[in-house]
């Protein structure tokens, strides 16, 4: 259905092509993963499939791209639109209407299909994605997860036999993932649908792929296989994966159930050995609180989108908000660095009303680096952006670009921001934010599009700020970063904070909220593969 053949990718002034050699065969009804670190070339290969690349992206494709039987180098997108449906890393780029209902019909309006089978489809679509309820709301009202689910949804109701998929559950909560995924092997398995899919959460997808094609380093050849082959020589691996590598399992477990069945002996040797004690906040959290939130009320609309909330942080203390999407989590930083006010309650930061204060003033106390990275990038180079960043903090010349370089090695300066991966993009925008050294650090699903390395020097840095005094306070899904950096785990449901305790005490409690090894190895309470090594000696 897919067929790669010795296919090359040169941008317009890039050094060197972004991938080479490739070849590729996806047959009729499968699903392929695609892994590999993030800025290898995934989300071009991606592209190469649906004909983005290179009628929309400029550059030269060498060598052939084939969907079912049509060359994409002849093909241009609209002339694949019936047989390939395409979903970003950038919901909001994706959108074409205004509300839920429209977009979802808009694709197969453009296919001319009738209206009853619009109709029909539309219904089928709001119920499988759990879209019902959000049918007429603004697209630009909704999470980001809502919206990402809103833009699976517009590409599944012209049923395309081919699906591109680029991270498709970056923005979604631990359960929708589940739900969208469920729903994928449902197409591929009930209708024959071939699925090509980029994703660096490899622990939510990887017991659905048939095979695995792995890019392991930028301009090399995919190693393309049976999944726990594939992961048994990746750089990138999910911690299941992991904690088997650790305990010498063979064959490597892909799954939860597969590593509880093999780890008998495991908790055995770990049990003498007690429970890891809980991640402490450093000793500067017992200091006057950086942020306090009070009886916090927020209505945007006809939606309260948050109520009765109350929170404080402490310096040195990092604190995860989880929950699913359109719990309010957004809506709460949004508060903490002013840019909405309070409909009832309070909210105070470093002494100051974030909603009252002065731009200049409050970059000195807060600082959010937003979901949408893009917001906060606006220079023609990422050397320009670096340089900016370095003049609003009153840094020393250098330090936003020392602070990249320690985050995501390899980003050269003469690069546009907008040719950046969303991982990319996202360590850009961090940088930029980490640069004023703010006291209270605000993260808004900080790990979208960051491959496993990424991850852990991210954690790095947050670690050595929190170590320093510095509060962060960051929205996330993403439960094993939770697992491996939070103090303090606070959930949201509805607008209202429902738990609030120690990281461990709350994510074991939760099957939704569980790190893969907690799961593997309750009832004891461990969290991460790098406590279980330390444990081990």
């Amino acid at each position: 259905m897919i067929r790669f053949e010795d296919v090359r990718v040169t941008y317009d002034d890039a050094r060197a092509p972004t991938v080479r050699g490739i070849d590729l065969h996806v047959p009729e009804g499968e699903l392929v993963l695609l892994a590999g670190p993030s800025g290898v070339g995934k989300s071009t290969l991606l592209g190469a499939v649906s004909g983005l690349v290179p009628h929309f992206t400029g550059g030269i494709l060498a060598g052939r791209v084939t969907v079912a039987g049509r060359d994409t180098r002849t093909h241009k997108p609209r002339e694949l639109a019936d047989v390939v449906g395409t979903v970003g890393q950038d919901p909001l780029a994706h959108f074409v209407t205004d509300t839920v209902e429209d977009e979802l019909a808009y694709g197969m309006e453009s296919l001319g299909l009738p209206a009853p089978v619009m109709r029909r489809r539309v219904e089928e679509t709001l119920d499988l994605l759990g879209l019902a309820g959000l049918r007429d709301r603004p697209i630009a009202t909704l999470s980001g997860g809502q919206q990402q689910r809103v833009a699976i949804g517009s590409v599944l109701t012209p049923h395309p036999r081919v699906l591109v998929l680029d991270e498709p559950t970056s923005a979604l909560d631990p359960a929708a993932a589940e739900e969208v995924l469920s729903v994928l092997q449902r197409l591929v398995h009930d209708l024959g649908t071939t699925v090509l899919m980029a994703e660096h959460r490899l622990e939510r997808v990887v017991q659905y792929a048939d095979q695995v094609a792995l890019l392991p380093a930028p301009g090399e050849p995919l190693v393309v296989g049976d999944p726990a082959a594939v992961l048994a020589v990746s750089p990138v691996y999910p911690p299941v994966v992991g904690l088997g590598r650790l305990a010498g399992w063979s064959p490597l477990p892909l799954t939860v159930r597969d590593a509880r069945r093999a780890a008998a002996g495991l908790r055995d040797r770990l049990a003498p050995l007690g429970p890891p004690a809980g991640r402490a906040a450093p000793r500067g959290s017992e200091g006057a609180p950086l942020a306090v939130v009070d009886r916090l009320g927020v209505r945007r609309g006809r939606v309260d989108a948050l109520r009765r909330v109350g929170l404080t942080v402490a310096p040195g203390e990092i604190v995860a908000l989880m929950g699913r999407n359109g719990a309010g989590k957004s809506t709460l930083l949004s508060t903490l660095v002013g840019l909405i006010a309070p409909t009832t309650g309070s909210v105070r930061v470093g002494g100051l009303v974030p909603h009252r204060a002065t731009p200049r003033d409050l970059i000195r106390k807060v600082g959010l680096v937003p979901q949408e990275p893009r917001d906060l990038l606006c220079a023609d180079t990422v050397a320009a952006e670096c340089a900016a960043a370095d003049k609003d903090a009153d840094a020393a010349p250098g330090s936003c670009r020392a602070l990249l370089g320690d985050l995501l090695p390899g980003i050269a300066d003469d690069t546009h921001p907008r040719d950046l991966s969303e991982g990319q993009r996202l360590t850009l925008a961090l940088a930029i934010v980490l640069t004023a050294a703010p006291p209270l650090l605000l993260l808004d699903e900080p790990t979208r599009g960051l491959d496993y390395a990424a991850k852990a020097r991210l954690v790095t840095v947050l670690r050595g700020l929190a170590g320093r005094g510095h509060a962060v306070v960051l929205a996330t899904h993403d439960v094993e970063l939770a697992a491996e950096l939070a103090h303090r785990v606070a959930i949201l449901a509805d607008g209202e904070i429902v738990a609030d305790g120690p990281t461990p005490e709350i994510v074991t409690s939760s099957p939704s909220f569980a790190p893969q090894v907690a799961k593997v190895l309750a009832p004891q309470r461990w969290l991460t593969v790098a406590q279980v090594g330390e444990a081990l000696g």
